[in-house]
């Protein structure tokens, strides 16, 4: 069999409201998260055990490694015996809340169905992408999608709220650091005045998703900022800055340290200005590129 080649999309969200702790350990939220047209590709074919391969040497191979352990976890629930090895095209960055792990993990599951004769169909996928982490499922869908409880339960988007997100250029920009999200969620532990009420999360989502006339940039927000952005001076730096000199309403993504700014299709700042701004200020290490909302 010829090998099979997934994409793998990074996702943003564009609105997330952490609304407090879980008994289990984790959050409950809500979010509006939408893939973008850019990501990794997950190659895979047939062998006898399991492997990992990654272009970039600081992207661990080993058990750690989602990749692996969807696929641990595909044999586990399916039974199928046999092997793949998987090679993984990195291009989305690590620590940056744009979901590459969570992403690369569903498309070893789809790889993996593919590769075993395609009998377990998207039900099936999404429960075991459930157990491997509360950003998988919604990587099982197209396009932008509601996500609750600590993640695990998604609903698509209303075709015409999709249709206002669909195509959008957006400009995605991380300085040469992460964060990491364990840290970020046990920061909002600590902060506990950052919580959103679950209440006032779902409001303010409703309000966007029945006003029809209302544009892409008045859906974002994201609580974490401000518990991130109080130990990452760079990054409420950078998005001021980008307000007021080129009118743009920037915002970060998940627990980043990427951030985001949606662009206007006619006017606004040429990306290519844009870029060269952050880049003067966070230095040639900082990550900049533009894509599109799926």
């Amino acid at each position: 069999m010829n090998p099979v080649r997934i994409f793998s999309p990074a996702k943003l969200n564009l609105f997330l409201a952490v609304t407090g702790p879980r008994p289990d350990g984790y959050h409950d939220l809500v979010t509006l998260a939408a893939p973008l047209e850019w990501g990794d590709v997950l190659s895979a074919e047939a062998a006898d055990e399991f492997s990992l391969a990654c272009d970039d040497p600081a992207v661990p191979v080993d058990e750690s490694n989602l990749v692996l352990k969807a696929a641990r976890a595909f044999r586990s629930a399916t039974g199928w015996p046999g092997g793949a090895k998987f090679v993984l095209a990195k291009r989305i960055p690590i620590g940056a809340g744009l979901g590459g792990g969570s992403s690369n993990a569903v498309a070893a599951l789809r790889a993996l169905n593919q590769l075993a004769g395609g009998g377990w169909d998207e039900a099936a996928l999404g429960s075991m992408a459930a157990k491997l982490g509360s950003d998988c499922p919604l990587f099982l869908s197209e396009g932008p999608v509601v996500a609750r409880g600590r993640g695990e339960l998604t609903e698509p988007v209303p075709p015409s709220a999709a249709a206002r997100l669909h195509g959008r250029r957006v400009a995605v920009f991380k300085p040469g650091f992460a964060v990491a999200t364990a840290w970020a969620y046990g920061r909002m532990r600590a902060a506990s005045e950052s919580y959103i009420a679950a209440s006032a999360a779902e409001a303010k989502l409703a309000a966007w998703l029945e006003d029809r006339s209302a544009a892409a940039e008045e859906l974002l927000f994201n609580n974490m900022e401000g518990p991130v952005f109080e130990k990452f001076a760079a990054l409420p730096a950078m998005l001021e800055w980008l307000r007021r000199d080129f009118g743009l309403a920037p915002r970060m993504s998940g627990s980043g340290s990427a951030c985001f700014a949606l662009l206007p299709a006619q006017g606004g700042p040429e990306f290519a200005a844009l870029a060269a701004a952050i880049r003067l200020a966070w230095g040639e290490s900082a990550f900049v590129m533009e894509t599109r909302l799926s």
